[in-house]
């Protein structure tokens, strides 16, 4: 069902590539205007987080292109990062695994037709600080390789919980 959440959520894939491109052209002030892409992709996800709750306009495709629109973004900016060594290959490559394994999960028990669930205060919270990491990260902030690996393996705790959730809602039905 097409509604304003999701189309925010939509808007927020368009911003992937665009933040891609900015990031890396030759444009003065690109490393700005990369940091307001990205907030802008963080600003319509509360606003259709809200909108969703607020007037019950959550739906299961929502649920489901929601987490995958913030985790394209991550992807992409761990990319940029990862291509212009502002992080090291390990890291890059711990953030793809977790967040592609979790698109692959979600899509596959989607597909399945078993439930989703949306995202929970500590998926929320570990979004959050990715953002925070980032920003360090592109700004050069002393301590950010070390903010980054703690956020890291907070998300793995909290992907470990997400599928416990996700198991659980769907005990009930055949595997």
């Amino acid at each position: 069902m097409i509604n304003v959440p999701n189309i925010l959520t939509i808007f927020r894939f368009f911003l992937v590539p665009t933040y891609l491109i900015v990031y890396f052209s030759d444009a003065p002030s690109k490393l700005y205007w990369s940091v307001a892409i990205i907030l802008l992709a963080g600003i319509t996800d509360v606003v259709d987080g809200y909108l969703a709750r607020r007037y019950n306009l959550i739906t299961e495709i929502g649920s489901l292109l929601d987490p995958l629109a913030d985790k394209l973004m991550i992807i992409a900016v761990f990319l940029s990062l990862l291509i212009t060594h502002k992080i090291s290959l390990w890291a890059a490559f711990a953030v793809f695994l977790r967040d592609i394994s979790m698109i692959l999960y979600s899509t596959l028990f989607h597909l399945k037709g078993k439930k989703t669930i949306p995202a929970n205060v500590m998926g929320k919270l570990t979004t959050v600080l990715f953002y925070v990491a980032l920003f360090a990260l592109l700004f050069s902030v002393t301590g950010a390789q070390t903010f980054l690996w703690f956020v890291i393996g907070l998300s793995y705790l909290t992907t470990l919980i997400y599928f416990v959730l996700i198991r659980s809602a769907n005990k009930n039905d055949s595997p």
